[in-house]
């Protein structure tokens, strides 16, 4: 089963590969001996790049795939979500 319109899984793999960018350049930043500060205001750049794809497909899983579940009164998605729930950090 498809989890999201074509041009929405686009826009998710764009956002993963700016992501990938970011992660690239703090590589670099490492390997030239940035100031520590400035590496670390790349990784919290990448944290929030992260947290918000995560948010995003958060609210799509929830609109979508559990909100179809639950009109099918099933409930094993919302039980595998709140586990997952259970180890975020």
């Amino acid at each position: 089963m498809k989890c999201r319109p074509e041009p929405e899984k686009k826009a998710i793999i764009s956002r993963l590969k700016r992501i990938e960018g970011q992660i690239k350049g703090l590589e670099n930043m490492v390997e030239t001996d940035k100031e520590c500060i400035d590496i670390l205001r790349q990784i919290n750049s990448v944290s929030g790049a992260l947290k918000g794809l995560w948010v995003k497909i958060l609210n799509d899983h929830l609109r979508g795939c559990i909100a179809g579940a639950l009109m099918h009164r099933d409930e094993r998605l919302l039980d595998e979500l709140v586990e997952h729930l259970k180890k975020v950090k």
